[in-house]
């Protein structure tokens, strides 16, 4: 698979290990900082060592995380982010049996605690450093088409998919648009 190519997680189990806080909370740190052991993120997460390479052998039994061979010694192993999609995306509900889908709403619900913590990090990371952290906020309107083409190129073709209200198609809907961004740099801080 190219790494520009969408990659739908749509394996139940493989969801299932990414509907983890301490798990998501690791990756982040790998994707921010790079390469860690399980005692530094025990340390940073404070959690028990034996907790946080629990959660690594599980990242790693589903190809999210690698082992670093020639910097793990011993007891001590170091560990990065696997060669995964940029472009990973959730399964639309029909997508998973049933029985499969309060993970995904699990995972969600997840998501969206850290999206809210993020969100009200906001202010302050934009009064620190504005060219730092951006918002848009905007409302447009669409067809079910257009906006999955929007999802796509999002920001950039806001203006160009969204309809005045008085031009909009009959099917089109007001949609609620938000895009924040902070550095990721400061987590762990």
């Amino acid at each position: 698979m190219k790494d520009d190519e969408a990659f739908v997680l749509d394996d139940p189990e493989r969801l299932k290990a990414l509907a983890h806080p301490m798990r998501r909370l690791m990756l982040r740190h790998l994707n921010v900082h790079g390469p860690a052991t399980s005692t530094t993120l025990g340390e940073l997460l404070g959690a028990k060592t034996g907790t946080t390479s629990y959660h690594l052998r599980q990242l790693e039994k589903y190809g999210f995380i690698e082992e670093i061979p020639e910097r793990s010694t011993g007891r001590e192993r170091w560990w990065r982010r696997a060669d995964v999609p940029r472009d990973i995306r959730l399964p639309t509900p029909d997508q998973l049996a049933p029985e499969d889908r309060p993970v995904l709403a699990e995972f969600h619900r997840i998501g969206m605690d850290e999206d809210r913590e993020l969100f009200e990090r906001f202010p302050a990371a934009y009064r620190r450093d504005p060219d730092w952290a951006k918002g848009s906020r905007g409302m447009g309107r669409m067809t079910k088409e257009e906006f999955a083409r929007f999802y796509e190129e999002y920001i950039a073709l806001l203006l160009r998919y969204s309809h005045r209200a008085e031009d909009a198609p009959p099917d089109a809907r007001p949609l609620y648009i938000r895009l924040f961004a902070l550095p990721a740099d400061e987590d762990f801080a």
